[in-house]
């Protein structure tokens, strides 16, 4: 099965790749960095010939919220465009857990733009909305940082690893498409802090981690539904302790 993987050589996408290329598929890793740019249209119609599936996980070079939102609507729309040209069977897309709980939210506003052209395409389609990455708890630390400190939500959190993301989207793209939305996440729930506060620990970072229900998250106030899913979720099998153990 031919497998195009759109942002096949960021985080998740060159773990996608070689997972499927290990399952014998014909897997590509298609970026800027290979000629292909899915905002501009470049490069496109030449990867997508004779493709099964193609995966989208690429991520918006800005988060500014005009242009996050230009990027995923403009690679969306040529993605979809000439994906049906090309009669691709299975379109899938990696999209974040409670997109449409945080209006506040521009890159969730963003994403959930993004879903919203996936399923007015014509393309068959799956999208695998996940919670944040274990690989992303260091930066989102510091958008809280104050005072010699760090002031991050007390809400629940529910985070997953890359690997782990990477092995459920392997799983989706070789089955049958959903034309439906499932949620993925970590096996650990705790409060917000309590994980930020382990990954600093982990990293010899002696700031103290406090844990506030009316600090933001980028910028938007969350609450305990506001990550996690409500409902039926694939869980990864990775806790935290062992990918800390890793680093």
């Amino acid at each position: 099965m031919k497998i195009v993987v759109i942002g096949g050589t960021g985080l998740i996408g060159s773990k996608l790749v070689a997972k499927l290329k290990q399952q014998g598929h014909d897997a590509v890793a298609a970026s800027p960095k290979s000629g292909v740019n899915a905002v501009t249209g470049e490069g496109l119609a030449a990867v997508l010939a004779g493709t099964d599936v193609v995966v989208d996980v690429a991520n918006a070079p800005s988060w500014e919220p005009a242009a996050v939102l230009e990027f995923f609507e403009r690679s969306s729309k040529n993605l979809a465009a000439t994906e049906a040209a090309a009669a691709v069977k299975h379109h899938v897309a990696l999209s974040i857990v409670g997109t449409e709980r945080s209006p506040d939210n521009s890159y969730f506003r963003a994403k959930l733009a993004q879903e919203t052209i996936i399923k007015s395409s014509p393309v068959p389609y799956s999208i695998v909305r996940a919670t944040q990455f274990f690989e992303f708890l260091s930066a989102i630390a510091e958008m809280g940082a104050a005072e010699g400190g760090i002031v991050v939500p007390s809400a629940l959190f529910q985070p997953i690893a890359a690997e782990d993301v990477a092995d459920r989207l392997a799983e989706v793209a070789i089955s049958p498409p959903l034309n439906g939305t499932i949620d993925i996440a970590g096996p650990e729930k705790a409060p917000f802090n309590e994980f930020i506060a382990r990954r600093l620990k982990a990293s010899g970072d002696p700031r103290p981690v406090v844990g506030d229900p009316k600090a933001p998250y980028y910028g938007a106030p969350i609450d305990d539904t506001s990550l996690n899913p409500l409902g039926e979720a694939r869980l990864g099998t990775t806790p935290l302790a062992t990918w800390l153990a890793r680093l």
